[in-house]
């Protein structure tokens, strides 16, 4: 009788720690915490439920999204009256980008709760903003629409979705560079090859051309990074030309 006593204490702890946790971050009493519980349980726990669906936080993700982005979109579509499509597009693009929803989930520290056998260490950096989706995804389905959209104003609109600091605000660099060029019929080539440098992790350098004349160069630990980092800095070249397209 103690042995069971001792296992439901143990899950009511862990179970009121979690509940503290969430409540925390929600600024609201959750009702059903099987919906967070969820959110942050990652695919390699390997868990199914009774007709064999995987149970993880990446269906909430995608339900997360949809969420984040109808109630910005509603934002921004009351807020800028002259705003034509293509512009609230773009605008609401820049607040729902993996770059600001991973600061989000930086931000909140959702991965101190994340479920998983694989250590905190190997993550990438877009899993806090997986984590921010599907923590969205579920408070929908928890306490529905109203209070969803509630938090995201909390802990989005109110504190980041500044128009004029949107509108000078870069998504992507290489798009950016890519699409300027295009617009100006100009060539350009990214030129990216392994580092042979002495670090620990592999590394990528990239030489950025346009017009067959070298305008910038970089090195990161992925091939897609080194290229951003280089478009970033061929932007600052061009910045007078460039900005416009912002």
């Amino acid at each position: 009788m103690r042995y069971i006593r001792n296992i439901l204490n143990s899950r009511f702890k862990r179970n009121g720690n979690f509940f503290m946790q969430i409540h925390t971050i929600l600024g609201f009493k959750p009702k059903e915490l099987k919906y967070y519980k969820k959110a942050f349980t990652h695919r390699s726990m390997n868990i199914r439920d009774s007709k064999g669906n995987a149970i993880n936080y990446e269906r909430l993700e995608f339900l997360g999204d949809a969420m984040l982005s109808a109630v910005i979109a509603s934002h921004l579509y009351l807020e800028v009256p002259s705003g034509d499509e293509g512009y609230l597009t773009k605008m609401r693009s820049k607040v729902v980008s993996r770059e600001h929803l991973n600061e989000l989930g930086k931000e909140l520290n959702l991965i101190k709760l994340v479920e998983s056998k694989i250590p905190p260490g190997q993550f990438g950096d877009n899993i806090h903003g997986n984590l921010f989706e599907a923590l969205v995804g579920a408070i929908f389905l928890d306490r529905g629409y109203s209070y969803c959209e509630k938090f995201i104003y909390n802990r989005v609109i109110i504190p980041y979705v500044d128009i004029e600091t949107l509108e000078g605000k870069v998504i992507s660099y290489k798009s950016l560079l890519i699409e300027w060029c295009q617009k100006e019929k100009k060539t350009f080539n990214y030129n990216v090859y392994d580092d042979t440098g002495n670090d620990e992790v592999r590394h990528f350098s990239v030489k950025l051309t346009i017009d067959d004349k070298v305008v910038a160069k970089a090195r990161a630990t992925s091939k897609k990074k080194a290229e951003e980092k280089a478009s970033k800095r061929a932007f600052f070249v061009f910045q007078n030309k460039m900005s416009k397209m912002i």
